[in-house]
């Protein structure tokens, strides 16, 4: 037999709260009594809220799938350890942040056993445990550590881990050990390293897919167009998608949402939650299931004719000489030298960042997913995706710090219109970008800065 805990299970009552006379206060008991005439266990942990209206259900999904965003975008790095040896067993580098997986591990087990025997731990390294998690400092990042029974799950991330993670570690830490038992028990008996075929289920459970590049869908079924259509914000998400593919061979989640923003004047959660609808009914597409898909009937292609066909996936790339060379090159290449050039852009993309040079290094991290992409390499294309999502970001940044910085110095030297025009131009990059750090408050200071500014013309 087997036994499944099912959460965030919705059920309607079927009957109005005006007309109910023990609403609300036998809600729990009457869905209760409901349920186990669907023979389903309640007496287990089971937590039931209300949720009263239609318009506080939908809020409540916009918050979660905005909050299942955020976190996506703070993993950098995703590892799982084998509980009795130490040794790791799936490593997938989300974001490239360049941690070195042997002196992690190393440093995980240290902190673990010092915590274990029960002595203090120094100060220095910033350890806490928490609600059965290990949270400390590594290097730049915060690391989130779990055990299981058999392993340990480890994120590291840019900044300290909500609780919405951290229950979401809980759920994928219990239901990875109870799927792939099987594949847990070999490892433990053997030492075979078995695990790849766990990634999906990673990548699934994290929401990976959330920072690939999308597609759309090339057929639409007559039901789903008819939606779509009676949807003024699921329209312009599609006519928006569509401007977007005719410059670019793929567009990402967060562009889309600030594109859509511009014009319907909404929260950036509110559009999130109808692309995620989108993604849900396959309208718009990560790019390495559409690859997929796509190439089922060219699946006997050679190499040379899949990269040929491989479009510009920017304008950075556009009419560039060391794009028409790498195209030529990489017709005769072989998995290994592929992987072996994806690797030396992505270092030569790593030491322009740590020059600050981040366009380049954008163009560098496009090269790589122009060669992940055009051989169908679905880890790489996720990873180097949310690296240039990283890239964009801290170009952003730099591009609001100029023009902040410009705006003050006119206003010291009361060039109000020059420093109205600044403020302004930083106003738009926060407004754009969403994914920027506290872009809310930091637009509404540079908001009543310009009001305050306005009235000394």
């Amino acid at each position: 037999m087997v036994y499944f805990q099912i959460s965030r299970v919705g059920f309607d009552c079927g009957l109005d709260k005006t007309g109910c006379k023990q609403y609300p206060d036998y809600c729990v008991e009457c869905v209760k009594t409901q349920l186990e005439k669907f023979n389903l266990d309640t007496k287990q942990n089971i937590r039931i809220s209300i949720i009263d209206s239609e318009k506080k259900r939908e809020q409540m999904f916009q918050d979660n799938i905005w909050q299942k965003f955020l976190n996506v975008l703070n993993i950098k790095h995703i590892l799982l350890i084998a509980k009795e040896s130490g040794l790791p067993i799936l490593d997938y580098p989300v974001s490239g942040a360049g941690v070195d997986i042997g002196l992690l591990t190393g440093f995980l087990q240290a902190n673990i056993s010092f915590s274990e025997s029960g002595n203090v731990q120094d100060n220095s390294s910033n350890y806490g445990q928490s609600l059965q998690f290990y949270e400390f400092q590594y290097q730049n990042f915060s690391i989130l550590l779990k055990s299981g029974e058999f392993l340990r799950v480890c994120l590291v991330l840019d900044q300290r881990a909500s609780d919405a993670l951290k229950v979401l570690v809980t759920d994928f830490l219990f239901e990875y050990e109870a799927r792939y038992l099987d594949i847990i028990s070999t490892h433990i008996r053997t030492g075979k390293l078995v695990f790849e075929s766990t990634l999906e289920f990673v990548m699934e459970t994290f929401n990976i897919k959330l920072v690939f590049p999308m597609v759309l869908t090339h057929t639409l079924l007559p039901e789903v167009l008819e939606s779509i259509e009676k949807n003024y914000i699921q329209k312009a998400i599609i006519d928006f998608a569509k401007s977007l593919l005719a410059s670019k061979q793929f567009f990402f989640v967060i562009n889309l949402v600030d594109e859509v923003q511009k014009i319907v004047k909404i929260d950036s959660n509110r559009i999130l939650y109808e692309t995620h609808q989108l993604i849900d009914q396959k309208v718009i597409i990560p790019t390495t299931i559409e690859s997929a898909l796509g190439k089922i009937s060219t699946f006997k292609e050679s190499q040379a004719a899949r990269i040929a066909n491989n479009e510009l996936i920017s304008p950075i790339l556009a009419n560039d000489h060391a794009l028409n060379e790498l195209k030529e090159k990489a017709k005769y290449m072989d998995e290994w030298e592929i992987k072996s050039s994806i690797n030396s852009f992505l270092k030569k993309a790593e030491a322009a960042e740590k020059g600050m040079a981040y366009k380049e290094a954008l163009k560098e991290c496009e090269m790589a997913l122009y060669l992940a992409s055009g051989f169908d390499m679905k880890a790489e294309v996720g990873r180097i995706s949310f690296i240039i999502l990283e890239l964009d970001k801290k170009n952003k940044e730099i591009e609001l710090e100029y023009a902040l910085k410009n705006g003050e110095k006119a206003e010291k030297k009361k060039y109000y219109i020059k420093a109205i025009n600044h403020y302004r131009e930083g106003l738009l990059i926060l407004r754009k970008d969403g994914i920027l750090e506290d872009s809310e408050s930091r637009i509404k200071k540079l908001e009543k800065k310009l009001v305050s500014l306005q009235k000394q013309l």
